[in-house]
């Protein structure tokens, strides 16, 4: 723990001569960065997707759920909004949680990274085929494959074309959601519960929805507005990340919000019964409250919004293996090819070894995946609250950066409740993790710990060195 609080280190050769690693183009502000984080977030693809499962489980309350999830996200926000400003690197996580809490926690936390930047794109991909289907039958898995492969092309181009690429897919996101809501507010059934209904019942002859289902129903409600951390990995492409990183991550947690929970509650008090509501079927009540060929729109739209998530991924999570060639993660070769750029500007090999990979993984049964991605973002979360407790030690204490309130309080409460989540998630997901957990460790002990002054050295770019 000797480098724990040292500043980034300037890393322009490695001892074998190799040369300097290049640096990303700084091109876009707070607006084309949120416009790409918010689509990470996919507002719509949550509240068609995910929401659903919410309504089924705890009915009315769901917005009430949504609604408790969204202000425990702004602790996490928080952590993020500060570490990375203090540290924008393309490393994301790993370079915030490594300069902080030393070597070997940033690679464990780069591993949990690993794990949800090989995963997520390839499980979220796999829904886009039952929105597709009023236009289009295709098989889950071809229609996966094919919008992980349509991403990965679209993450070689520069990256201000991809802000407006996946801003006008955001455009549709959202006229998507304020049509729901519309529609819903406008069909309000008087006779219709509340929103707190569910905390006296759920659907009809149903046993009261406790508290404890509430709580136990915020995993789903916090992973609904978690992509803002998003930012953090843009941060190198960012100008002035020490202004735009904070503001990028609480504009899209806020916006998120905003676009999920107000349409939840327009579906809640437009819902014809109970029973509707917690069949989940939200195209179905789009058509009931007009005709077919809205819900086909709000389909396509879902679609799409699927599509634009995968962009931004596919975006996102080659940053972090272009990062980790930088400081030096892998042998030699490697990282010669997650480093290089291509002519627009991206690390087009970095980009190549997520998206390809990605759309192989359409092809395997994502429940399992989907468990493991659970238990290594809880992991991840787990490890930055707790580097947002050193963040104001040695030499970082002065250092220029967005600092939250209410620190320590913040991060040591993040710290708790993300433990107890732990202690709740299965056993078998937990056990896959905890396995690459270990085999990542031991190829820390007996290849990077020995070449520590030439292997996984944890670098700032050049402008936003101390």
């Amino acid at each position: 723990m000797t480098d724990t609080l040292r500043p980034p280190q300037n890393v322009t050769a490695t001892a074998d001569g190799a040369a300097a690693p290049q640096q990303l183009k700084r091109s876009i502000g707070v607006v084309g960065g949120t416009l790409l984080t918010l689509s990470c977030v996919t507002p719509a693809s949550t509240l068609f997707v995910i929401v659903p499962e919410l309504f089924s489980s705890i009915g009315s309350a769901t917005a009430l759920a949504i609604g408790i999830g969204s202000v425990l996200c702004i602790a996490v926000a928080f952590c993020y909004s500060e570490l990375g400003t203090l540290i924008p690197s393309a490393g994301g996580e790993y370079a915030m949680v490594g300069t902080l809490a030393g070597r070997l926690a940033g690679w464990l936390v780069f591993i949990q990274s690993l794990i949800v930047v090989m995963i997520v794109p390839s499980v979220i991909a796999l829904g886009t085929a039952d929105y597709l289907a009023p236009v289009l039958h295709v098989d889950k898995p071809i229609a996966g494959a094919a919008v992980m492969l349509a991403a990965t092309l679209a993450g070689l181009l520069d990256l201000r074309a991809n802000a407006w690429i996946t801003g006008i897919f955001l455009v549709l996101e959202v006229i998507a959601a304020g049509v729901v809501s519309v529609l819903g507010f406008a069909h309000t059934n008087t006779a219709h519960p509340s929103l707190l209904h569910g905390l006296v019942s759920t659907h009809s002859g149903a046993a009261p929805v406790g508290i404890g289902a509430i709580v136990g129903a915020l995993g789903i409600a916090l992973f609904a507005t978690q992509g803002f951390s998003t930012a953090v990995y843009l941060s190198e492409e960012l100008e002035n990340p020490r202004r735009t990183v904070s503001r990028t991550v609480l504009w899209t947690l806020g916006l998120s919000s905003a676009i999920i929970l107000v349409p939840v509650a327009a579906i809640t008090m437009g819902a014809p019964d109970l029973q509707t509501l917690t069949s989940g079927d939200i195209p179905g009540m789009v058509t009931a409250w007009s005709n077919s060929a809205v819900g086909t729109f709000i389909s396509l739209c879902i679609a799409l919004a699927i599509i634009n998530a995968g962009i931004v991924m596919v975006i996102q999570n080659s940053r972090v293996l272009f990062a980790s060639a930088r400081d030096k993660a892998w042998p030699e070769p490697v990282n010669k090819a997650f480093g290089t750029l291509g002519r627009f500007g991206s690390p087009w090999i970095a980009t190549l070894a997520v998206g390809l990979p990605g759309a192989a993984l359409c092809f395997v049964k994502g429940q399992l995946l989907s468990n493991i991605t659970g238990v290594a973002v809880t992991a991840m979360y787990l490890l930055v609250a707790i580097a947002s407790l050193l963040s104001r030690r040695g030499h970082h204490k002065h250092a220029a950066a967005w600092r939250m309130p209410l620190w320590p309080a913040v991060p040591a409460l993040l710290i708790v409740v993300l433990v107890y989540v732990m202690t709740q998630l299965d056993a078998e997901p937990l056990l896959w993790t905890g396995g690459i957990t270990a085999a990542a460790t031991l190829y820390w002990l007996f290849y990077l710990r020995p070449r520590q002054a030439t292997r996984w050295v944890i670098s700032l770019p050049e402008d936003q060195r101390d």
